[in-house]
């Protein structure tokens, strides 16, 4: 059987380490980030949360535009991105504004962005 290149060739468990690294994991809410990053995954919750971290502030409509979605199809993006903590919002009258709920979430986007770019120049 072929050695996977990425795995160990030896099977042995370091009790310490796995110990440390399951009390890490317990003391942290990993699904709330996990349920984050899993909002931002769809291609145009991308775009949406990227629009956002560039543009201060957006319409529904607008984005709704720039994206050539429909304005229904934007709000459903929108309140997934709300529900997990991406982006919020703010009523004018008929209107509803979005902008990224935090500096948090520009710069994870952000350098996310930066990685992608390095990573592709890398493998060229």
């Amino acid at each position: 059987m072929a050695q996977d290149p990425m795995g160990c060739d030896a099977f042995f468990i370091d009790e310490q380490h796995v110990r440390e690294a399951k009390e890490t994991l317990a003391q942290t809410n990993i699904e709330s980030v996990s349920l984050m990053f899993k909002s931002i995954a769809d291609i145009n919750r991308a775009k949406i949360t990227y629009l956002l971290c560039v543009h201060d502030e957006l319409c529904v409509c607008d984005l709704a535009e720039i994206l050539h979605l429909t304005v229904a199809n934007t709000s459903h993006h929108l309140r997934l991105l709300y529900k997990n903590g991406v982006v919020t919002y703010r009523k004018e009258g008929k209107r509803a504004f979005y902008r990224i709920y935090d500096e948090h979430i520009r710069q994870i986007m952000m350098i996310s962005i930066a990685h992608k770019e390095e990573v592709v120049s890398d493998d060229e």
